[in-house]
């Protein structure tokens, strides 16, 4: 059978939260199987745990965040996009503050990590969510959907109508059958408008953001000494937060996504479409030969 994946073992790292500001302390930990994505802030008494689940998004404002109550644990896509891209099933994760650390603005830092605690298959078998008919939301001119595909890839295109963005891609697709995440997905930063930094900052966020930590444009240009890691960047940035995103489902999917402009917020009301239709799902299961090739994860090298 193909099975369910965790850590080996516990590993640890430090940054800033990119909207408070904070230095925050992370910790991941293995997880028995069936345990799902599990986050704790254990800078409370006692910790406030939180499952990763698409119905405990209910702020979707620059980031993903979930929430128990009043305490929230936001920012978390990129480290999603991560376990996603990894096949990581089963995590606790352990944070000191209201948000999980930007590191360099990628999901490329939260694979490191994860490979530096090595990987393990579990004795249970991986279940996947099985997109059986199309479910499509949209916001304007914004769309986003999921479709039947055995496997998994992702399409994104968008239209910002900034100089600096509008001369790079504005369409790109992933394919897992024939690319890895690591290498493919992981290293594109988010992005952000130097105009914009003040307004945020008057609503509490961006406190942490710098050019070590995002991609900053002003008018007309991209601020950052070294420029851009590709010339897909911007919109490839835009699949490694859909791919977090959707990970808050709590299981891999089966499906082909394909979005417009879409963000955090559309991101989630497309999951909870697809939950509130029982006949446009399904669980499946594989036996490790007849599985997909978008989820042999053997293939994915160091970086």
């Amino acid at each position: 059978m193909l099975k369910q994946r965790t850590l080996k073992k516990v590993v640890r790292t430090v940054g800033i939260g990119l909207h408070s500001g904070r230095k925050v302390h992370l910790t991941l930990r293995p997880a028995e199987p069936d345990t799902g994505i599990v986050y704790s802030r254990v800078d409370l008494d006692p910790p406030v745990v939180m499952p990763a689940e698409a119905t405990r998004v209910n702020d979707t404002r620059m980031a993903t965040t979930l929430n128990e109550g009043p305490v929230k644990i936001s920012t978390i896509e990129h480290l999603m996009s991560a376990f996603n891209g990894l096949g990581i099933d089963n995590c606790y994760v352990d944070v000191d503050a209201p948000e999980i650390p930007i590191m360099d603005g990628s999901g490329a830092s939260f694979v490191f990590l994860i490979q530096a605690a090595g990987i393990v298959e579990q004795f249970a078998p991986k279940r996947f969510v099985r997109v059986t008919k199309t479910v499509r939301v949209t916001e304007g001119d914004k769309w986003a959907q999921l479709e039947p595909h055995e496997g998994f890839s992702l399409a994104f295109s968008i239209n910002f109508g900034h100089p600096a963005i509008d001369s790079t891609k504005q369409f790109t697709e992933v394919d897992f059958s024939t690319v890895d995440y690591a290498h493919s997905v992981s290293r594109a930063r988010t992005f952000g408008f130097v105009q914009d930094v003040e307004m945020l900052r008057s609503i509490g966020l961006a406190q942490g953001g710098t050019l070590e930590n995002a991609v900053v444009m002003d008018e007309y240009r991209v601020l950052n000494p070294e420029g851009l890691r590709s010339q897909d960047e911007f919109v490839k940035h835009k699949i490694l937060d859909a791919m977090g995103d959707l990970y808050v489902l709590g299981h891999p999917l089966l499906a082909r996504y394909s979005a417009h402009k879409s963000g955090h917020g559309l991101n989630n009301k497309l999951l909870r479409a697809l939950l509130a239709d029982p006949e446009s799902w399904e669980w499946a299961t594989f036996e490790k030969n007849d599985a997909p090739k978008d989820f042999s994860f053997e293939k994915v090298k160091a970086m």
